[in-house]
């Protein structure tokens, strides 16, 4: 089976809903596309807790080693990582208790996919978060 993405109404409704998104991989440079999203939907509102076992801090919030680590609600995984990583992060993803798996655009990794979907995930690949609130939610 190929992965598939939600329908817009269901990807509307998941970001209307959301309050916190864990961003796995976000780091302290600014230059990176990972940040830069970050800002900006910590700038619509969004409560972003960077998941990176290299800082300690990203945009004011506490920074978690692992997915396991934080100890907050979160409503959407968010993965900047290459897609051989991903099925790592989705073992890690399925030890919370947020059930949305949302890797950014250009990643995607079907054994991820499958295995998320077999522990009832809402699994988006390839597609950028913030393009998505912009087009769907403004």
């Amino acid at each position: 089976m190929v992965w598939k993405n939600p329908a817009d109404d269901e990807l509307k409704s998941i970001l209307e809903s959301a309050k916190t998104i864990a961003v796995v991989g976000l780091s302290n440079n600014q230059e990176k596309t990972v940040y830069q999203i970050s800002k900006i939907m910590q700038q619509e509102g969004y409560r972003i807790i960077p998941v990176n076992p290299t800082v300690d801090e990203v945009l004011g919030e506490k920074a978690y080693p692992s997915l396991k680590d934080v100890p907050d609600k979160i409503d959407i995984i968010n993965v900047f990582r290459r897609p051989e990583y991903l099925p790592e992060v989705a073992k890690d993803a399925a030890e919370t208790d947020c059930r949305v798996f949302w890797a950014q655009l250009g990643i995607a990794n079907e054994e991820a996919y499958q295995y998320l979907k077999e522990r009832d995930f809402t699994v988006i690949m390839d597609l950028c978060v913030k393009v998505v609130h912009a087009v769907l939610v403004k």
